[in-house]
């Protein structure tokens, strides 16, 4: 895969201005935070509209096209529990750039999702875990390997299948951390792709420590193998880490002047 890919996490019904966008399919905000994103370095925005259940199909359609004309096709993560409103938006989506992904699979009820990316030729994000949190890397590999199984099955790449290990929360769960570098590296060692939500590792710390948290934890993800993130990209701190990574593993040319790229 190159290069580390960031896809932008802030176009997310969770906000408010966002979700207030969205109701009333107002363009401005929605382009706002796209711009903020993508001069900020991400390669791939996710586009999440929750469930949608009425208006999902006409709502991801309208959002695909306001961002992919708005900046040049912008590859985009098709972010819904809403499957048609998934199959809408990729009937529109412009592949010059890349195909779409789909966020997310897991082994369990939304294993279905990598159907629906088989059928569309899409990128399934592919969640390992079933019901709850794994118990340990056995069973978040038990569970890689049933959905490779079901993607290879259909006709997929294997490096269509982007496998998220589950980030856990660190307040709770400190213990389970290291576990999750140990599998991105199995992942990496098996030539299969990866990727996470940094962000869930820093859930419920104090707002000034959550940038270093999660700065630290793409640092030693990526020095584990991880290919990809949905991340803030509007985060100077991420983006610093995320670039003098990329110099590091020797994936960018250095310049003195790479965190400008």
């Amino acid at each position: 895969m190159g290069k580390f890919i960031v896809i932008g996490e802030r176009i997310h019904c969770i906000s408010p201005a966002i979700r207030e966008a969205m109701e009333k399919m107002d363009p401005a905000p929605i382009l706002k935070r796209a711009k903020e994103q993508i001069d900020a370095g991400a390669a791939y925005l996710d586009v999440n509209i929750g469930p949608a259940e009425k208006t999902g199909a006409d709502l991801m359609k309208w959002a695909v096209k306001l961002l992919q004309e708005n900046f040049d096709n912008i590859p985009l993560s098709l972010d819904t529990a809403n499957k048609k409103a998934i199959e809408a938006g990729i009937s529109v989506y412009n592949r010059s750039r890349g195909k779409p992904v789909i966020n997310s699979a897991d082994a369990g009820d939304r294993i279905s999702y990598i159907d629906l990316a088989a059928a569309n030729g899409a990128i399934a994000i592919a969640l390992c875990a079933k019901h709850g949190v794994p118990a340990n890397n056995e069973e978040r590999m038990s569970y890689c390997q049933e959905m490779l199984e079901r993607g290879l099955g259909l006709g997929m790449e294997a490096d269509d299948l982007w496998f998220d290990p589950l980030t856990l929360v660190i307040k709770g769960m400190q213990e389970k951390q290291v576990e999750m570098f140990e599998f991105i590296r199995q992942l990496k060692d098996m030539g299969l792709y990866s990727n996470c939500g940094i962000s869930n590792a820093s859930n419920g710390m104090p707002k000034p420590i959550r940038p270093i948290i999660d700065s630290v934890m793409i640092s030693m993800a990526i020095g584990s193998g991880l290919n990809a993130a949905i991340v803030n990209p509007c985060d100077q701190r991420m983006m610093e880490t995320i670039k003098s990574a990329d110099i590091i593993m020797n994936q960018t040319l250095y310049a003195d002047s790479y965190l400008e790229i």
